[in-house]
Formats: C-alpha cells, structure tokens, sequence
C-alpha cells in the first residue's frame, strides 16, 4: 500500500495511508491541468485579432456632438466642455489619471476602467469585436431615433392592443417610410405585429413578451410570481429643456419616479422598462434557467452526457448547479466585453443627447447634421405635440446611467446568458401551457395560438431584455442588437475552451446562434 509522510500517535510513528484513487496521480493530475490550461490559452492567443471600427463621428465633430458626454461640463446648448471631454479621453488613453476629469455634477462616471480587466478564461474583451454602430447624421441613425420617440409615445398602450391602436398603427406606418430601418418587417413593411421586436428566428412569434418574464419561477421551497413594481401611466421625465441639460450635467433629477402602487405582469413598455430599470445584472437569465430547469429531463438537450444513462445523473457537472452556475459565470465577462467597446472604441451618445441635438435644431438655437428623415418624421411632431418640446421623453428620472450606449450591456448579459440555455436545453421543446398577461397586467391568461419552443422564447427573451431598455429610452436598437451578438460570442468562447474539462464522453454542445445558423462547440 503506498504511504506518505509519517504522523505521531501515542509515542509510536505510524504510516499516513494516501487514500487517492483514480486514473491519476496528484502529480500526473497537475501535469494534465496544465497542459489543458496552456492549451486553451494558446487557442486563445492564435485567433485573429479583430478590427475595431467606430462611425468616426468623434473626429468626425469638434464640438463632439456625436459622442457621449453626460455627466461632464456642458455649456447652454449641451455641448461638452472641451477640456473636461479631452481630460476624458487622455484618461481612457492613458489608463491613468481618472480622478482628474472634470465632472458637471453630482454623479459619477460608471466604472471605465473595466474596460482593462483581463478575462482567463474564454476570449479576452479585446479579442472581440462589433460592427460599428450608426453615424450622427445617417438615415439609419434617424430610423433608430425615431423608433425610440415611438417607443416612449406608446409606452402605455398595452402590448394586446398594438394591432388596433392609433398610436402603434402610426408607429409601424412611420418606420416602414425611412429608407433604412432595419428592424424586423413583414413583406417590406413595418407592422404592429413586428413592432419593437427583435430581428432572431422566433421573435414575432406569439406574444410580444416571452414566457420567460411571466411564468412562475420556481425557488428553492417557495414560487416567485413574475408581478413586478412598475410606475403609473405618464411618468415621463427630462421633456423640459433645463430638466434635459441639469440631467446632461450629471445632477440628479428634480422629482422621483412615481410608483404603481399595485404590482403587475409586464404588459406594455413602461412595465418592461421598470423591469430592466432595477434588476440585477443576471436576474432574468437566472429567472428562465430555472423555469426550464423545472420542466424535467425532456427539456434538456439530447446531447447531455446523462440524457440517456443507466446509471447516473449530473450534479456537479451537466446537471442543475453546473447551468445555473453557467449563467452567473458568463455575465461579468459578457459585461467586460461591452465596457471594452462602450469606453475603449465608441463612445457613442445616448438617444437623450441626441434629442437634445433635435431640439435644439428645431427650435433654431443650432445647426446639427441631423437627417432630414428624422426632422420631417410623425415620430418628432408627435412628440412635440405632446409634450411640447423635441425631447426624448425619459421613463428614468435620471435618463440614461453614466456611461457610453453602444453596445448594450443589458443586451450583452442575456446574449451570454441565453447562449448558455440554449447549449444546455433542446430548443425545439415545446412551452407548456404558454401564456399573456391581460391589458390591465394583473392576470395571466392561456395563450392559444401558434406552438412555442424554448428556442424561439429564449431568442424573444434576449430581445425584450436588450429592446426593453430602449423602451425606457436610454438605448438604441443596435445597441441590443450587437450587444446581443457580443454577449453570444463571449459564452461560445467560453464553453469552447470548458469543452476540454470534462471527463463524460460528451461529442460537444450545440445550439441555434442569433442569426438562425446552428453550430456545434466540440
């Protein structure tokens, strides 16, 4: 019997057994954790590293228009103190010196030196890229501010009602006009069944909001039901020309939202705006992985090593604490990937800080390369009619958090998280028992129409989280859009590079991407 070191007893030395068993020893068993290590980061190291394009809109204006700048020094119109905006960039540039910009207010930049951090295991955040987002003065850029004006103005209008109501009919009109929108339409047109969704395989399918955010969440020994705080009707905020630039200077709002004192099911935009406005980072991921995790084994992915055993089920890998622990690893790489891009490469504006750019050339104060599309849009005299001002109307008292749109880290969080799901789950199997929330967001109510499948939810799923922060007004859709593809890539990454630690006879996961191609991680 192999023995180690001796220990003493009672004046006597007795021999201290080595209890361990198995196909390797401890110092075979380093040698291999090694090799596996070196071999996922020379994997890593060998891929091509990408470009990182922007829309050129920061060089593009000297007044840096284009660019974000909330919470920094503005002066009457908005426009940035340059110093202040040069001590920003010198900062990002330098990795050095933070403490030194210039602030307008009271709040504080959120956390640009993540865009640093070094992530282990799957790629690096600098090791990805994204499409550039649109420039300032584009059509594409007007197509995208209008929908966002849209989107505030139909805030209340109850998502069972997008096919008959004024407001959604003239929204879906408006959109399908401009020469470059690029959400979802049906035979070349925007309708309010493709409104707001997502552009992924299943998105407008059934119900504008997924099962996801309104079934039961099973937890532990209790039942969490998905009613959730909300704010009334109308509490919109920042439509007064000095409320928008006190906020721009990052000073805090003059009045609070106004809550909904009874609880509801999310049934229209401001409801879906409050959810993505106060949850934590991978709250709704976690919610629908343990949702699929209570529809039993048929739910999972045929390919689960313990699909078909005879003999043992999965636990501490494939089985429940190994996807939930999944959905939590993926998020805080996920959100270094979109810090990288947001600070690092393109600092894009928020939809507010463009309605100030809007405003302003509307009322004469300024002269701004602002696609006539948007100027002539129902979208911006509707807005105007209104609430008496071209501002994008705010469901946040306090707009949009200090930090730069695109990409969006909402929308990065549920591309990983989603991407996740759908490795460990089988995106054909049907929804039980599918729902919709009433108008009144107080019941839910059976849903008979068209067969969902968790493929085809997850995908709606990822679109409500990253879309529903456009609903609020402080994202665009290409934030959601990309982020969603980021996030995705950040988890293929790292399941890619865990696919080496597993002993189980696993032939690798497979799922459906975004863009409805399917891949195999093996």
């Amino acid at each position: 019997m192999p023995v180690s070191k001796t220990s003493k007893g009672n004046g006597t030395i007795k021999p201290r057994q080595a209890c361990l068993i198995g196909p390797l020893n401890s110092c075979e068993r380093r040698r291999k954790a090694l090799r596996i290590r070196t071999t996922v980061a020379q994997l890593q190291d060998r891929l091509p590293s990408p470009d990182h394009p922007c829309n050129g809109d920061e060089s593009r204006y000297p007044n840096k228009i284009g660019s974000f700048t909330k919470g920094l020094p503005h002066n009457g119109l908005g426009e940035v103190d340059l110093n202040a905006y040069h001590a920003f960039i010198a900062a990002l540039k330098t990795g050095k010196d933070f403490e030194s910009i210039p602030l307008g207010g009271v709040v504080k930049i959120v956390n640009p030196q993540a865009s640093y951090a070094f992530d282990l295991v799957g790629p690096d955040s600098h090791h990805l890229g994204i499409a550039s987002p649109p420039a300032f003065s584009s059509s594409w850029e007007a197509s995208e501010m209008a929908e966002v004006y849209w989107q505030a103005l139909t805030r209340d209008v109850p998502f069972t009602d997008y096919d008959t109501h004024p407001l959604t009919l003239g929204a879906a009109s408006d959109l399908t006009v401009f020469s470059d929108f690029r959400g979802p339409k049906v035979n070349g047109a925007v309708t309010t069944g493709s409104l707001f969704r997502g552009d992924t395989p299943g998105d407008i399918a059934g119900p504008y909001i997924s099962q996801f955010l309104w079934k039961d969440i099973p937890f532990g020994a209790t039942t969490v039901v998905q009613r959730y705080r909300t704010t009334i009707a109308g509490d919109d905020h920042m439509t007064s020309y000095e409320e928008w630039l006190r906020i721009q200077n990052g000073s805090s709002p003059n009045a609070p939202n106004v809550h909904d004192p009874i609880s509801r099911y999310i049934r229209n935009g401001r409801d879906l705006g409050e959810y993505v406005h106060v949850d934590f980072s991978y709250q709704s991921v976690l919610s629908a992985c343990l949702i699929l995790l209570s529809y039993g084994k048929n739910a999972l992915d045929p390919a689960n090593p313990y699909f078909n055993s005879a003999t043992q089920s999965g636990f501490s890998t494939f089985g429940a604490p190994y996807v939930l622990d999944w959905v939590a690893r993926t998020a805080r790489s996920a959100l270094d990937a979109a810090w990288f891009q947001k600070f690092l490469v393109h600092r894009r504006l928020r939809p507010e800080e463009f309605g100030g750019c809007v405003h302003n050339q509307l009322t004469g104060a300024a002269n701004y390369e602002i696609n006539s599309e948007l100027l002539d849009s129902q979208a911006v005299s509707e807005t105007f009619n209104k609430f008496g001002s071209y501002l994008l109307p705010a469901a946040y008292a306090e707009g949009s958090p200090i930090h730069p749109a695109y990409p969006s880290g909402h929308a990065c969080l549920a591309g990983a998280g989603v991407t996740v799901l759908k490795a460990f789950f089988n995106e054909s199997f049907p929804i039980p028992h599918p729902v919709a929330a009433s108008s009144d967001g107080l019941s839910l109510l059976p849903y008979l129409g068209s067969l969902l499948t968790i493929g085809g939810e997850l995908n709606k799923f990822a679109a409500n989280i990253a879309l529903g922060r456009d609903a609020a007004g402080i994202h665009w859709r290409s934030d959601g859009i990309e982020g969603l593809k980021l996030g995705e890539a950040v988890a293929i990454g790292m399941l890619q590079d865990y696919k080496k630690t597993y002993h189980e006879d696993f032939c690798g996961f497979s799922l459906t991407r975004f863009d409805g191609t399917t891949i195999t991680i093996g």
